[in-house]
């Protein structure tokens, strides 16, 4: 199972692939943006920082039961070596969100991103 984003600007790329995991999660458009949580990530290139980033929110949703429905990230540097995110969410709710695929982690395997290209795959282990 993975994730393909694809973003004109790195922001939107790194928001692309954080909306993806959580879609693989449950439905997006159930989620509403009422609690605010900041996330944080750093890596030595674009690939480690992809699954860095990933990882991070996924341990939020795992931890604190957040599902993010919102997503603006600033990545620092260039080519970027940290993410400075602002989530948007709500706690996961049954009556409301439902259960897609439960995501245990992210993986480093055969991920790529091509900044220049505005593209990413990760891998995620369920």
């Amino acid at each position: 199972m993975g994730i393909r984003a694809t973003g004109a600007t790195p922001e939107e790329l790194f928001e692309a692939l954080g909306l993806g995991l959580f879609a693989l999660i449950t439905d997006l458009r159930k989620v509403r943006p009422t609690q605010e949580r900041t996330v944080t990530a750093s890596a030595a290139d674009a690939v480690g920082l992809a699954v860095a980033f990933l990882n991070a929110l996924l341990l939020l949703q795992q931890t604190e039961g957040f599902l993010v429905g919102e997503l603006h990230a600033r990545p620092v540097g260039s080519p970027p070596t940290a993410i400075l995110a602002t989530a948007r969410g709500e706690p996961f709710d049954p009556e409301r969100h439902p259960r897609r695929i439960e995501v245990k982690a992210v993986t480093m395997h055969q991920a790529t991103v091509d900044l220049a290209l505005g593209r990413a795959r990760v891998i995620v282990d369920i």
